[in-house]
């Protein structure tokens, strides 16, 4: 077992949780209208869907492995370029994190805890993401891939949702912040720009 690569994964999904993007500035928002519980709500349902997509990866992938390896290096190869597509449209995209536009409108736990996982579950860039991602991290000769891919998708999970639960949590703090540091989304932006190109690399050459 290869400890190195999962702590390469963990760093990397580290500072893409953190990367402003639609879930994490979901969650922002929600804590800042309605409250930090209402946003862990969010987080919560978000990591569930996190979780669905890990089961059809781990099941899908790990079929493909077993009767073809070519496909399996072509997954590879597909997700070094989705990835690299992904860095480009980071690049392409402002880097001011805007967390305005939402007026207060309660809801329940459970209706925001349905709402994150539906956003989750049904984005079907998160099927890619997990496609291009998870397979370059694979970490063991012994393991079974179904396994593997069950580790790194619940690491993806407790780390994110370290992350994103930290800014429900610090959701006022994290807004006034923010506020005051217009580099901020600069300096993030590219973080998640070199961890794309990183990984990219990672796969073509691995």
């Amino acid at each position: 077992m290869n400890y190195e690569i999962l702590l390469a994964f963990s760093m990397a999904t580290f500072v893409l949780a953190l990367s402003p993007g639609p879930d994490n500035i979901f969650v922002l928002i929600q804590s800042i209208s309605n409250g930090k519980k209402h946003g862990l709500a969010v987080v919560a349902g978000l990591m569930t869907g996190c979780l669905v997509h890990t089961t059809l990866l781990a099941f899908g992938v790990s079929a493909l492995i077993k009767n073809n390896p070519a496909i399996f290096n072509f997954i590879k190869i597909f997700g070094a370029a989705y990835l690299v597509y992904l860095a480009i449209m980071v690049y392409r995209g402002g880097d001011v994190i805007s967390i305005n536009g939402e007026t207060k409108n309660v809801k329940s736990y459970l209706r925001l805890y349905r709402q994150g996982f539906i956003m989750n579950v049904l984005n079907p860039k998160v099927t890619i993401f997990f496609l291009a991602f998870f397979p370059g991290f694979l970490f063991s000769d012994s393991l079974s891939t179904i396994i593997q891919f069950y580790t790194l998708g619940f690491l993806f999970i407790m780390v994110s949702s370290i992350v994103f639960g930290g800014i429900a949590i610090l959701s006022g703090k994290i807004s006034t912040f923010l506020s005051a540091n217009k580099r901020t989304g600069f300096v993030l932006k590219w973080g998640q720009i070199i961890v794309f190109i990183g990984i990219a690399i990672y796969l073509l050459i691995g």
